[in-house]
């Protein structure tokens, strides 16, 4: 799979993500923080699933209407949490992450939704 790491997220996970054999670019590989509407048409334009910490996607994908390739929300955690909840995902749920859907990952709560574009 394809995946645009936000910052927040953090490069453990990228390279974890890498070493699991995924295309992965890092957004902080491409200079200053451009803002989320910017990072999200990158993910657009490269389709790639967006991976962050940072709610504020969600209310451009929601609230806004605009275009996205998949986001996967994760908690505020240390690294190695967040690489086990994706290795989680992986295992649970792969089909979503395909279908390029928003997930958001709350303590031990997944919420999937399929946002109307």
């Amino acid at each position: 799979m394809k995946f645009l790491v936000d910052r927040c997220a953090g490069h453990r996970l990228a390279v974890w993500l890498r070493e699991q054999g995924h295309d992965v670019v890092e957004t902080k590989e491409r200079g200053a923080d451009p803002g989320d509407r910017v990072i999200l048409e990158w993910a657009v334009a490269e389709q790639r699933v967006l991976i962050t910490m940072d709610k504020d996607f969600g209310e451009l994908v929601f609230s806004r209407g605009s275009a996205h390739c998949g986001i996967v929300r994760l908690p505020d955690l240390p690294a190695e949490g967040r690489i086990e909840l994706m290795q989680k995902l992986f295992k649970n749920h792969s089909n979503e992450l395909e279908e390029q859907l928003v997930i958001t990952i709350r303590g031990e709560r997944i919420r999937i939704s399929r946002p109307l574009i």
